[in-house]
């Protein structure tokens, strides 16, 4: 499992300083649960000075699809990898909906990504009119299709998608277990059918629609939940520790299942 903190644009030096040390503190009995944080671009080297040498990795929230040019305030791959960076979001609701980035601008950047190592966390999901027309499936279809087209995916290891219920980021509103399982599990049909069985079956989906201590067992309990990309949750470390103890406890019942 994956747990992934989206700090968005929140903190200030020193206050990320701290957060990065808290989750380190509470990632240290995290198990097989890998953690990972994405702070603000301008907190990039600061947070990776904490994390060095630990168990969380560093990522960022977003990046360009060129490695350099007259792009004033745009950060390229290149300057990520150099930060130490393992992961980056690409694709996120609010980078689509705020800056109208379109899954084509998104296949751009997954391709530059893992030409250069880092690995995407490509989100999709569906906002509130098209979850009440019944178009939910068709959205993420269409995002998953285009958004990875193309893409030169050569393990299951050098990509993961992130489920965002779009209506339910920010407003108190949690899609239920079954409803992630149901999107998650379309998710990894098409994954299959773009890339084969086994990079299918092994891709890590994550869910990312305000998991929050008191629904992250339940939703990762779900069959094809591989851990959650959080936001606001992830902006106080007790807090952020207690969903990865959560998955921590889920995947080892996985493992103890799956050993008799």
């Amino acid at each position: 499992m994956l747990i992934a903190g989206n700090w968005k644009m929140n903190t200030d030096v020193s206050s990320c300083v701290e957060l990065a040390r808290g989750v380190v503190r509470e990632s240290k009995n995290a198990g097989m649960v890998r953690v990972t944080v994405c702070p603000p671009n301008v907190f990039l080297s600061s947070v990776g000075a904490v994390l060095d040498g630990t168990r969380v990795s560093l990522g960022a929230q977003n990046m360009h699809a060129l490695g350099r040019g007259a792009y004033t305030g745009e950060v390229s791959g290149e300057m990520l990898r150099s930060l130490g960076c393992h992961h980056v979001i690409l694709g996120h609701s609010e980078r689509r909906q705020y800056f109208r980035e379109t899954d084509a601008e998104i296949n751009r950047k997954a391709k530059k990504a893992l030409k250069l190592g880092l690995v995407p966390i490509v989100c999709v999901g569906e906002n509130l009119d098209q979850r009440r027309a019944g178009k939910e499936f068709e959205v993420v279809a269409f995002q998953v299709k285009y958004a990875l087209e193309d893409l030169a995916l050569l393990s299951s290891n050098a990509l993961i998608i992130a489920y965002e219920p779009v209506w339910a980021i920010g407003t108190g509103e949690t899609a239920t277990p079954a409803q992630a399982q149901h999107m998650h599990a379309l998710i990894r049909t098409l994954v299959r059918q773009q890339f084969g069985s086994k990079i299918g079956n092994d891709l890590h989906i994550l869910y990312g629609g305000s998991m929050k201590p008191a629904n992250a067992r339940d939703l990762l309990s779900e069959r094809d939940v591989d851990g959650g990309l959080i936001g606001g949750a992830s902006l106080q470390s007790d807090v952020f520790g207690q969903i990865i103890q959560a998955a921590r406890e889920v995947e080892e019942g996985r493992r103890a299942a799956g050993a008799d």
